[in-house]
């Protein structure tokens, strides 16, 4: 896992969404969340925009180059 991976999934949980949940809110694939979070898939610019812009945080922080949201 890297460091956008632990960010997406935390911030997931601490809103209280499940992977479906979250991918239908935000316009992508169930499994593209879930690739998301293991890792094993790279986020695309557009799609971390948003997710930045759903969990009102910056690209920096989901980056894990700011410790603030």
């Amino acid at each position: 896992m890297n460091e956008i991976s632990i960010k997406i999934k935390e911030l997931r949980l601490e809103y209280g969404l499940s992977i479906i949940k979250l991918s239908e809110l935000i316009g992508v694939t169930d499994s593209t969340i879930s690739r998301w979070e293991r890792g094993i898939t790279d986020i695309t610019g557009a799609n971390l925009i948003k997710l930045c812009d759903f969990f009102g945080v910056t690209a920096d922080y989901l980056l894990g180059r700011d410790e603030y949201k």
